[in-house]
C-alpha cells in the first residue's frame, strides 16, 4: 500500500519547512512519505537547523533545499502543510487544491540575528514537534517516540 505524501512548504526551504519533513519523518515515516520544498529556495539549510536536528538525534544529512516546482504535474500530495504565511500567499494554486490544505505558521529562523538565531531555531523546532505530533494524533496515529518532549 502507498503511503500518504506530505508536503511542507514555506519560502526558502531553508529552516521551518526542513525540520518538519526530519520530525516528521522520525515520527510517523512508516505512515508517510514525507517532503519539503520552497517557493524561493535559498539553495541550502541555515547550519542551526542541521545544528538542532542533531541535538534531538534526527539526521537531515540527505535533505536539501529545493522548489516546489520540482513537484509541480509529478507529484500528488495527500497533505500540503505551509508553515510560513508567504508560503500560504505564494503557493501554486496546483497544490492549494489537492489534498487536505493545512497552515501551521511558526516564527522564521532565518530572520534572526546570529546571537539570537540558535535559540529560535530550537524553539521553533519544538513547537513543530509538538505541532505534528498533535496533528498525528488527531488522525489516530501514535507518534513514534524517539526522545523525550
Amino acid at each position: 500500500m502507498d503511503k500518504a505524501k506530505v508536503l511542507f512548504l514555506c519560502t526558502g526551504n531553508s529552516a521551518r519547512s526542513q525540520m518538519a519533513e526530519g520530525i516528521l519523518r522520525t515520527l510517523a515515516g512508516d505512515h508517510f512519505d514525507v517532503f519539503s520544498a520552497g517557493t524561493e529556495p535559498k539553495g541550502s539549510i541555515l547550519p542551526e537547523v542541521h545544528e538542532v536536528m542533531r541535538e534531538v538525534g534526527i539526521d537531515i544529512s540527505s535533505q536539501w533545499s529545493k522548489s516546489v516546482t520540482e513537484y509541480l504535474g509529478k507529484t500528488h500530495f495527500a497533505h500540503v502543510i505551509t508553515v510560513c504565511a508567504d508560503a500560504e500567499e505564494n503557493c501554486p494554486a496546483v497544490f492549494l487544491n489537492m489534498g487536505i490544505h493545512e497552515h501551521f505558521p511558526f516564527d522564521d529562523p532565518a530572520k534572526a540575528d546570529d546571537p539570537q538565531r540558535l535559540e529560535l531555531t530550537r524553539r521553533v523546532r519544538d513547537q513543530i514537534e509538538q505541532h505534528l505530533r498533535l496533528w498525528l494524533t488527531e488522525q489516530g496515529i501514535t507518534p513514534n517516540d524517539y526522545r523525550q518532549m
